[in-house]
């Protein structure tokens, strides 16, 4: 039997351990974080919310974190999520997953909170987008879609899951400029988050969409959707689809998520974020998520994420002013 004193000794060694040390559910490496929250701030089915639930069942899987909480806070393009997290100073046990959709939110809702009020986490991936139409849409092609589109542009409604100013709406105002037709004349119609999107683009309340791959693989593998061009620079793996370069339009396009978390955090509670996202990174779970989601790591952390949040802010400033929107 262990004396009061062995078990004593046992407990101050799993105390004073080096966290680079610890292994497990993160609790003796600093990183564990009890009552932990994910703010999605757009609806279910989004991009958004597919990163937060899949970085909170890979950390859980990987045994780094227990019972995270993720909840939706749409609105405003994320502006409405972003003003709650602003809200939240000090709070060290919420983080928010967002990207460059947020970032032009906030200069087309003239939102009081920015990304420059938030503590930056960790960009964690990239990814194209895609123009997607549902199954028994008459356009097969691209081209056949581009050629409507150049002869009466407002007639062809296109549908994105992010606010004026967001990747969705980025994107395709990009190439209607490279295709000669006016920004001003694209009847883009706006949704909050990917999900309410996809009702509009199989219930043909618009003629194509605009999204991630990530957010429609299932449907695109069943069949309801089908890809018409992708806007990366090469076709994605397993996605029969031409880029837009290969469609004549000199754009390219990629898309980013991450997270972010409420100002005035102490440094042990920006570390333990930190440090959470980083074992998550380098889990096998977390590799096998983004080889699943079609999804290019794109892992930066703190004070390097925090610069390139501000020359992202600064870029869709540029283009929304060069594109007259």
């Amino acid at each position: 039997m262990r004396t009061p004193l062995a078990v004593l000794s046992a407990a101050l060694l799993v105390l004073l351990a080096p966290p680079l040390l610890s292994s497990g559910d993160g609790s003796a490496g600093g990183t564990h974080i009890p009552g932990l929250r994910f703010m999605v701030p757009n609806t279910p089915g989004g991009g958004y919310d597919i990163t937060a639930r899949t970085a909170a069942k890979s950390a859980e899987d990987a045994d780094l974190a227990d019972n995270i909480e993720v909840f939706n806070l749409p609105g405003a393009g994320g502006t409405v999520g972003l003003s709650q997290l602003v809200a939240e100073r000090g709070n060290g046990k919420l983080a928010m997953s967002m990207g460059l959709g947020v970032v032009g939110a906030v200069h087309t809702n003239h939102a009081p909170s920015s990304l420059a009020d938030t503590t930056p986490i960790a960009r964690l991936t990239e990814e194209p987008d895609i123009v997607v139409v549902a199954k028994n849409s008459k356009y097969r092609t691209f081209d056949q879609l581009l050629a409507d589109w150049r002869k009466k542009p407002h007639a062809l409604p296109v549908g994105g899951g992010s606010s004026p100013g967001g990747p969705d709406h980025m994107a395709p105002m990009l190439m209607a400029k490279a295709a000669g037709i006016a920004p001003k004349t694209v009847n883009y119609i706006a949704y909050d988050g990917g999900g309410e999107l996809l009702a509009s683009v199989l219930g043909g309340k618009v003629a194509f969409g605009v999204s991630g791959i990530g957010e429609y693989l299932d449907q695109i593998k069943s069949g309801d959707l089908r890809v018409l061009a992708v806007t990366s620079a090469e076709r994605p793996k397993g996605l029969d689809a031409p880029t837009l370069k290969e469609s004549g339009l000199d754009v390219t396009f990629t898309n980013w998520r991450g997270i972010v978390a409420p100002p005035g955090l102490s440094d042990s509670e920006r570390d333990k974020l930190t440090g959470l996202i980083a074992k998550l990174h380098a889990s096998q779970e977390w590799k096998d998520a983004v080889k699943r989601n079609q999804w290019t790591d794109a892992y930066l952390t703190g004070k390097d994420f925090g610069r390139f949040l501000d020359t992202q802010d600064k870029r869709v400033d540029t283009v929304l002013k060069e594109l007259g929107l």
